[in-house]
Formats: structure tokens, sequence, C-alpha cells
């Protein structure tokens, strides 16, 4: 089945652009691209569709909080339909694109997929969690992409801390408050300090619990953590952990997870219940299920203008990449690395080149301003970069937190975000389970499952 065609945009009928990907820089660039063509959205000289597998744009720096109960989940995920009136935003997955042809075809959850024609193809698909074959992380693991996770995650460990409150077997008990992490960039180590700090004040509630009876264990590959970041903010994040008795084995791997035991490259194995895997991400397969070109890891090869660059360096007509998906190259050598940040930035960039590109006018190189790096370590403590210097502490936190605030791209959330923070300021943080929403038929099942016949 084809969508209903237009005439093409060089024809003098309507332009239909293509945006796949629902994340940072896909709505970025959409909620740009609708502001400077709203006349022509609203006129039918224009179209814009979205594509993406979950209806909203889930803002991953704040999943940490999240996960601690800091954050209601809700208020961390922008609705695509209510940031993007004038666009079309289709729920489904991208299942392929022939450029060449101008053709997408989606995959919806139920039926049939559909071809869709298009003018202008913008490529925000993300990434998704790199893994590798370690016996027993399918079964044990759990990933810290989704709100889903976060929220199951948040579950998962005070669940351990009722199990090791109740049980009477002592191995049991520390397999239960065990706590391994793999991959000590932001979204780890944000984690692990976030839950390690509310693991700590449930512990209120658990007086035969002691708080050094937890054990953290963080898992990295590298020889330093946070990778990403300068390496004295990175020195300062470790030290800070150490001294909350984080165990953080550098340059150590994950060789097996099964049966709940923890087998590490350097020779040591511990039981552990709770095996959180953040060890990085990759492109999105759909990336390999175009005709486009591609780096060597797998992400689109593109011009420092955003446009999709062919084998010798020229760019691909109507075709565009922005994101963790799109290898733009760094002002001084390499790419981009995908982070939240630069997928904003180069959205709105995006936005502005395909338009001076339909235009006739020269696009702009992505040019990133100077950004100063932060990362949180638990309530009220962070690590932070600034023209002056690094920041510790609680100032640290402070403006780690404005600035992640800032970035956030939508005004309505940015609201209901800040007003979690006052409350939590207020009031200590809920710390009560609700696993049994991730099942909600579980009791029903078992009533009926126990009537007589």
């Amino acid at each position: 089945m084809r969508e209903p065609g237009h005439t093409d945009s060089n024809g003098g009928g309507t332009i239909r652009i293509l945006i796949v990907g629902g994340g940072c820089a896909g709505l970025t660039t959409a909620q740009r691209l609708q502001r400077e063509l709203q006349q022509d959205l609203r006129a039918g000289r224009a179209e814009i569709t979205v594509v993406e597998a979950a209806p909203y744009l889930t803002y991953r720096p704040l999943l940490a909080e999240v996960a601690a109960g800091a954050i209601d989940p809700r208020h961390v995920v922008v609705p695509l339909r209510r940031a993007l009136p004038d666009c079309r935003v289709l729920t489904a997955r991208t299942a392929r694109i022939d450029h060449a042809r101008q053709l997408a075809w989606l995959a919806p959850t139920d039926g049939r997929e559909t071809e869709l024609a298009y003018d202008q193809l913008v490529l925000t698909v993300g990434s998704v969690s790199r893994s590798r074959p370690v016996p027993g992380l399918a079964e044990h693991g759990i990933g810290f992409e989704t709100v889903g996770e976060a929220v199951a995650l948040r579950n998962h460990v005070l669940d351990q801390l009722d199990l090791a409150s109740t049980t009477r077997d002592p191995e049991l008990r520390d397999a239960a408050l065990s706590f391994v992490f793999v991959g000590a960039g932001y979204a780890g180590v944000g984690a692990l300090a976030e839950l390690e700090d509310m693991a700590r004040q449930a512990l209120r509630g658990y007086p035969n619990i002691r708080p050094e009876d937890l054990r953290w264990l963080l898992v990295e590959a590298g020889d330093r953590i946070l990778a990403e970041a300068d390496p004295a903010l990175a020195g300062h994040a470790l030290a800070q952990l150490r001294e909350r008795n984080v165990d953080i084995r550098l340059g150590t791997t994950l060789e097996s997870a099964q049966d709940r035991v923890m087998a590490l490259s350097d020779g040591s194995r511990l039981a552990a219940r709770t095996l959180v895997w953040t060890a990085g991400v990759r492109p999105a397969p759909l990336l390999a299920a175009t005709d486009l070109p591609l780096e060597p890891d797998g992400r689109v090869r593109c011009l420092a203008t955003l446009q999709v660059a062919d084998d010798l360096g020229a760019p691909v007509p109507g075709a565009w990449a922005a994101g963790d998906c799109a290898a733009v190259p760094a002002p001084d050598e390499g790419h981009c690395p995908p982070n939240a940040q630069h997928a904003l930035a180069q959205g709105e960039l995006l936005a502005e080149n395909l338009l001076a590109v339909a235009a006739a006018r020269p696009p702009h190189p992505y040019r990133p301003a100077e950004r100063y790096a932060s990362a949180s370590l638990g309530l009220r403590r962070a690590v932070a970069h600034t023209r002056k210097g690094s920041l510790t502490g609680r100032r640290a936190w402070l403006l780690h937190r404005a600035r992640t605030l800032r970035a956030l791209p939508s005004p309505d959330r940015r609201v209901r975000v800040l007003a979690d923070w006052v409350l939590g300021g207020l009031f200590a943080r809920e710390t009560v389970s609700l696993g049994s929403v991730e099942q909600p038929r579980a009791e029903f099942e078992a009533a009926m499952g126990n009537q007589e016949d």
C-alpha cells in the first residue's frame, strides 16, 4: 500500500519531509521546521512526517533521577503529537529505506508494512544498547535506556532490600545486597550514584540492614570512568565514588553472569541479584537496512553540514542525519560523540541547513559551542567544569541540574521537573517498590487459579 502521493517538490507541489526518529535530534529538527514552515504546513504546501516507535521522546539525562524516585517518570518524556501539532506523527518502526527511490517502509505494531514516499529524508534514529555475548546477561541483566527500565530498576533494588530483610539464608542475603553495574559512562555512573543514595535512605526502614552491608560494584573495560569527560573531571568523580565505598574495577570486563554469579576478567567472582548493563551504545540497526553510506562503526557518513556524504565526499541529495546515528566530523578530529547535547544542537542546525539548501543558499558547518561537562553523583553531589575550573559538591550539583533542565526540549516538562525537585527538597523521597505494576494481572491470575471448580 502506498501513501497518497504528492507531486515532486521540484515540480511545484508539496514538499514532503520524512524524519525517522523522534529523539532529541529528531524532535528538535521537527520543531524548528514546524516554526519556519508553519504557513506552508497549514496551507498544504509542506508536509513533515515524524516516524518513531514510541509516541514520545525520552530525555535520557534524567533517567537516573527517575530510577531514584526523584522525578515522576512521566515528566522525562515529551509527547510528540503535543510538541508537533502541525506535523504528522506516526507510531511505527521503520523497516528499511531505499533513498535512491525516495521510499521508506514502515512496520506498525499490528498490520502489514506501509510504503511511504518522501522528498527530503532526515535520519535521527539514535542508538541502542551495545551488548556482548556474555553468558547469563540476557537472562539476568537490566538495561538503562528507557523510562520503563529506569522504573523497573528502582523497583528491583527496593525488592532486593525487602528480600534481604526477610530471608534467613546468608548467601541469598549477600546476593540480594550486591549491585553490579557494567559500564562507567555518564549513564552508569549516574544510575549507580543515585540508586546508592536511594538505597541508603531506604535503609531507615530496615533496621536489620546496615549501610556497610550493601555492596556496589562498577565494572569498566577502559582505564578510567566517564571516558568522554575531561580527565580531571573523571578523576574527581572517581575519588568521590570510592569515598562512598563503591568498588570500581577499571580495565575489567564481565565474562559471565550465569546463575547470577558475576565472573570478572580479573578472576574475581561474586553472587549478585542485580546486574545493570550500561556498557555503551551502538547505532540503530535500521541504518544497515538503508542504501546510505556508513562508517566502519555503523553510523551514517556525514559532512559537517549534516548532509549525508557519498563515497567521494559529496552530499547525497535529499539526505540528512544528526544525533547518535550520524558520524558528524568534529572540529578537531574524529567524530562528535553520541550524547544529548550534540543531538540537540545538530537538530537545530539541520533544520536551518535543510531550508537553506532548499532556498539555494549555502549550508553552515556544525561547530559545537564550548560545553562544560558535569555529572551527577547522587543527591546534592556532583562534579562540574566551568570557565573558572572545577566544582564539586552542592554547587556542582545545582549547576548540573540547571544545565540539564535548560537542555530539556519542552517548556512544559521543564516546569514539571522543577516542581519535582522543589517538592523533593521539602519531603523525603518515596522508597516503596511498585513492582506489581509491571505485572498487573499476576494477582488476578493467581486468584483465578486458586478457585475451586
